[in-house]
């Protein structure tokens, strides 16, 4: 009985290893369908008509010149105006796509006609765009750098991965079956081949070619992949092959086509790694400052400079002991991919650390901008106190004319200013208080009138507590009507 239930174990055992099996296998299946559900877009891709429509993109004849002319006057007003949504805006009706597009499917389905009208379309977009660019930005009165240009100057990885991304996106929205103008306007955004165009124009007009040079870099580096991506999606959905009658011709053609496929494949991948190691140091150089030039009182301010490969550390603050610089010189060497660059430390000035002559300079610059500020502050100080005294002043011959309005109503007006006189035989100077008066009554006798001055010339002297004061009798035109009343 024994050897029966062994046999009888062992068996229900494998059963169930079977069914596992098949259940585990089942939720494989069911995830790899879902997945391919998902994921998958050859069935809901058009062909021929995404082939048609990339067709008729390319030209730029016409409308499509004219929108290019007008997005690109827009862009660059909104570069020089510092404007990003203004420079969206353009990017949303330029129709700058259709021939890098081209290119890549040309290339892909072995269509020499599409990749030759491409690439002179190409050539036709960007000759038009730099004269337009170049014409807004040589007649504009602002030539100032703005950080939307300058943002256009150099490319990064950032840029190479969005540019392959935004491709693939660019060309899966084309050949799904309808039109996704959301996802389409939404590349052109991202890929941004306008800015670029324009910058290049503004480096030309302001003579001003290391941009010219960066933009032109920038935007082929976007055009490249954008093609390139093109290729290899329209290669992954198995688009139609163009068939020749001609088995040469077809043959002659797709030895071109893939020589232009290798040409631009070789270059994007020598950009890729150039500016993948061009980040990576860059990385590596403002880790370094990060992590190890820290001192206290001291605050460092690095710049990396691609070209050179040189990183400057700006030392704001308290002053480092040279000793220590020296060690993060050599942790510098030590650094990875940092050992064929070099490093140079500032003292808080663009003079070097180990220049005792610069640091002087620099404290004597600091000690005469200091001498100039109290020299300000000094007198702002005497205006101020000038303009007090004269906010006093106007306050006293307020309450003087008032006084002057209710004892003689007899006048009119009374106006004041003071008199500085010079003795050229003494060598004295007076300060006489003049008032000068005009009567009601024109036809007032004289004798009326001088007494009512002589009156007002006592009083004011009293009131005053000085002796130095005129009154003169003026005319409604302001001339003198009789001597005055000293």
């Amino acid at each position: 009985m024994e050897p029966q239930e062994s046999q009888s174990q062992q068996s229900s055992a494998e059963n169930n290893l079977d069914s596992n099996q098949q259940r585990i296998s089942g939720i494989w299946e069911n995830i790899m369908s879902f997945l391919h559900d998902l994921l998958d877009i050859r069935e809901d891709s058009d062909r021929d008509e995404t082939i048609e429509a990339v067709r008729k993109d390319i030209s730029f004849q016409g409308h499509n010149a004219w929108i290019l002319i007008f997005s690109i006057f827009v862009a660059s007003i909104g570069l020089n105006a510092d404007s990003t949504a203004v420079v969206i805006g353009a990017m949303l009706i330029s129709p700058l796509m259709g021939p890098i597009v081209g290119m890549g499917l040309g290339t892909a389905i072995n269509d020499a006609t599409m990749l030759r009208r491409s690439l002179i379309n190409l050539g036709v977009m960007v000759g038009l765009s730099l004269l337009t660019a170049t014409l807004y930005f040589f007649i504009s009165p602002m030539k100032e750098i703005t950080d939307e240009l300058a943002a256009r100057t150099y490319p990064t990885i950032l840029d190479v991965l969005i540019a392959i991304f935004g491709g693939l996106a660019l060309i899966v929205a084309k050949a799904k079956k309808g039109t996704i103008s959301n996802a389409i306007a939404g590349v052109a955004i991202a890929t941004a081949l306008m800015p670029p165009l324009c910058t290049a124009g503004y480096g030309i007009a302001t003579g001003q070619w290391t941009y010219f040079g960066g933009a032109m870099y920038l935007f082929c580096i976007n055009a490249v992949f954008i093609a390139l991506a093109t290729f290899l999606v329209c290669k992954l959905l198995r688009f139609p092959m163009v068939k020749y009658a001609n088995q040469a011709k077809r043959k002659r053609v797709s030895r071109l086509a893939s020589l232009i496929g290798f040409l631009v494949l070789l270059p994007s991948v020598w950009l890729f790694y150039q500016l993948y190691q061009d980040q990576v140091m860059r990385s590596a150089a403002s880790s370094f400052v990060k992590d190890i030039v820290q001192y206290e009182g001291m605050r460092p301010n690095d710049e990396w400079d691609k070209d050179t490969q040189i990183l400057d550390v700006v030392m704001l603050g308290a002053p480092v002991p040279e000793l220590i610089v020296e060690q993060w010189r050599k942790k510098f060497k030590q650094t990875e991919h940092l050992e064929s660059s070099s490093v140079r430390f500032y003292q808080g000035s663009s003079m070097p650390m180990a220049s005792n002559e610069g640091v002087e300079v620099v404290q004597e610059e600091l000690i005469d901008k200091l001498r100039l500020i109290q020299d300000k502050d000094i007198h702002i100080k005497a205006l101020e106190d000038q303009l007090r005294s004269l906010n006093e002043k106007s306050k006293d011959f307020d309450i003087l004319s008032e006084e002057v309005r209710l004892n003689y109503p007899q006048i009119a007006s009374m106006s004041y200013a003071p008199s500085v006189n010079k003795d050229f035989i003494t060598q004295q100077t007076d300060t006489t208080a003049v008032y000068n008066i005009i009567f009601n009554d024109s036809t007032l006798p004289i004798k009326n009138r001088l007494e009512v001055k002589t009156r007002m010339t006592n009083w004011l002297r009293y009131r005053l507590q000085s002796d130095q004061v005129t009154i003169n009798e003026m005319k409604i035109g302001g001339a003198s009507a009789v001597d005055p009343v000293k």
